[in-house]
């Protein structure tokens, strides 16, 4: 392989940098142990009940392998158009596109939006697909302080044409919930559009899991919400929900959907079948909820800075990229897998430990956290 003087090219020169700030990231293959890292927060991704549902709603698709093409070519087709209907009815939306991932419907949706003659006006912390969707677009970019209604307002008042505000209702690393309720007056004060990503949300929030912008009865006053099946739901894909025009509006502009081969009719079912059953979880998420509860009344502060969270992210402050490491090797020499969060994926100086809580996890677990934590 070729490469410039000295034997390494650019690339490479790149990885021994991040290599000497402890930054290289690698794909993980993580022991036997307590699960306090992924994000199957009601356990659904193993829950053999639900691959029952899921092969028993595949007799209802259509009979592929693969999609044969994009949804505007071959891969469309009277089932997916019926699962999206289903999506759209269960979330009071007029209606719903499928995306492959989350990632996808993030960057397809927010791109196509991001428009000359438009503003997105973001949180500081919404998550890196949105991020990208809109560094892809033309749009005007500015961004508030986090959770910040003065300076969010104050951005709008001085920003004129198309606004669009970009928000996550349950954020993915500080775990704090979206004052969706005071931004949507907001946007409806200042002529705004809102998108709401619901990832973290979905499938937790509500009384069958609709997500927390449904919770709040706050559908109607948000434009878009978009949602992610990887992680409670326990399956994969993405979906986009709004109104009508807004569907059309993204097989016209989204390069994400139309130059993309369809997701598989066994795609389309696990997502149809997930659907139905996130009503029969009431338990578990009551059980999370618990989980949640004792974790925040038996964490120490002389552990260290904890992030202010109700939700099922809680995260464990704990800067610098070498010693955050070193605090999840801890752990893991305990029999407990958590995940260091290291810059740049956070600012320098909030690394941390993030613990993903979840309905299956026990009170003897968080016990045994807290007593390797000291």
């Amino acid at each position: 392989m070729e490469g410039v003087r000295g034997g390494m090219n650019i690339y490479q020169k790149a990885l021994e940098e991040r290599k000497k700030q402890h930054l290289l990231r690698a794909l993980p293959i993580l022991p036997e142990g307590i699960d306090f890292y992924s994000n199957d927060y009601l356990g659904l991704a193993q829950s053999q009940s639900l691959s029952l549902a899921i092969e028993e709603e595949c007799r209802n698709a259509p009979k592929l392998n693969g999609a044969t093409g994009s949804r505007l070519l071959s891969g469309n087709s009277e089932y997916a158009e019926q699962v999206e209907k289903e999506i759209a009815e269960f979330h009071k939306a007029e209606s719903a596109l499928i995306y492959a991932s989350g990632y996808m419907a993030n960057v397809g949706l927010i791109s196509s939006l991001a428009v000359k003659d438009t503003t997105l006006i973001c949180d500081e912390l919404i998550h890196a697909s949105l991020i990208d969707g809109v560094r892809l677009g033309h749009a005007k970019k500015l961004r508030f302080k986090h959770n910040n209604l003065q300076d969010l307002e104050e951005r709008l008042e001085k920003t004129g044409g198309q606004k669009i505000v970009l928000v996550e209702s349950v954020y993915s690393m500080d775990g704090d919930t979206c004052p969706i309720k005071g931004i949507s007056d907001l946007c409806k004060k200042q002529d705004a559009l809102l998108i709401v990503d619901e990832a973290h949300a979905v499938g937790i929030y509500g009384e069958v899991g609709e997500g927390l912008v449904q919770s709040l009865g706050l559908e109607n006053q948000v434009f878009a919400r978009i949602f992610t099946y990887g992680k409670a739901p326990g399956i994969h894909g993405g979906a986009v929900v709004g109104p009508s025009w807004l569907k059309e509006y993204q097989v016209n502009f989204s390069r994400s959907m139309i130059f993309s081969t369809a997701p598989s009719n066994h795609h389309f079912a696990s997502i149809a079948a997930m659907y139905k059953y996130l009503s029969k979880c009431g338990a578990d998420r009551n059980q999370l909820k618990e989980i949640i509860q004792y974790f925040k009344k038996n964490r120490n502060p002389s552990n260290g800075q904890w992030l202010d969270s109700g939700t099922q992210i809680q995260s464990l402050i704990v800067p610098g990229n070498k010693e955050v490491v070193q605090t999840a090797e801890k752990l893991k020499d305990a029999g407990i897998n958590a995940l260091p969060i290291r810059r740049p994926s956070v600012a320098e100086g909030s690394e941390r430990i993030r613990f993903c809580l979840h309905s299956y996890n026990t009170k003897e677990e968080i016990d045994l956290l807290f007593e390797t934590l000291k």
